[in-house]
């Protein structure tokens, strides 16, 4: 698969269609594979930690979630690229999973925003089969917890997992355990609250002019002011800085 280099992940070029036809393909065989959302925020903490990098960068897909990706792959290599959301990603997996009897699992977030996926998915795509879901605590778990967990799993004939621990606990959570998990790891992330609604989407007009970040940053401002104007300055001197090298 062909990729170009954002400062330090190197992002999937594909089309939005052909990736979810992949996944869905692998997810169908059982494969062991994942796939990564990569933003600003993973991209610094890449840039930051090399160990991080490998493990995103040896995903089956590097996807360019943030719409900054996108616009620093055209202005890097003339590249146009399709953003490939988690958010859209994760509701065009659960429409996939109705049409075609794929078993979809729930790894990551809390109980309260499991039940309500649960709820809207059955709601709106009935013939979806959510086989299992777990919530882990919030804590470093054992090798014998993850083994429990990774069995559950397993034993379900899950097609495709939907991963949401945070970045970039999530990536390395799949880095990690994907050679023993016979599915698809999907790290989608902030994309369960979204489909759970409990958070709302920035309308359309902020994402596509790369203002989706702000919305959020509104929403969760003590959590998130950090991230975005700290991680995000970073991240413009140095594509500004491969930019000029180039």
């Amino acid at each position: 698969m062909t990729t170009k280099k954002v400062i330090s992940l190197a992002i999937s070029l594909t089309s939005y269609q052909e990736a979810l036809q992949q996944i869905v393909h692998w997810g169908k065989l059982n494969k062991a594979a994942y796939a990564c959302f990569a933003n600003v925020h993973m991209t610094i903490e890449a840039y930051r930690q090399k160990l991080f990098a490998s493990q995103v960068n040896q995903a089956n897909y590097v996807f360019a979630d943030g719409k900054p990706l996108v616009i620093a792959l055209r202005l890097l290599y003339g590249v146009t690229q399709e953003r490939i959301a988690g958010m859209d990603f994760m509701e065009d997996i659960f429409r996939q999973a109705h049409t075609q009897q794929l078993k979809i699992f729930l790894y990551g977030s809390t109980d309260d925003v499991l039940d309500a996926i649960c709820k809207r998915a059955r709601q709106q795509y009935p013939q979806v089969q959510i086989v299992g879901r777990i919530s882990p605590p919030f804590r470093k778990l054992s090798e014998q917890e993850q083994q429990k967990y990774i069995d559950q799993i397993n034993d379900t004939g899950a097609h495709l997992v939907l991963v949401a621990l945070g970045c970039p606990k999530q990536e390395k959570w799949m880095a990690r355990y994907s050679p023993q998990i016979r599915a698809v790891l999907l790290g989608v992330g902030g994309a369960f609250p979204v489909f759970a609604q409990m958070q709302k989407r920035a309308p359309n007009w902020m994402q596509k002019w790369a203002l989706e970040w702000l919305y959020r940053f509104w929403q969760e401002p003590r959590r998130l002011w950090k991230r975005y104007f700290i991680t995000n300055t970073y991240f413009l001197w140095l594509f500004f800085r491969q930019l000029l090298k180039r």
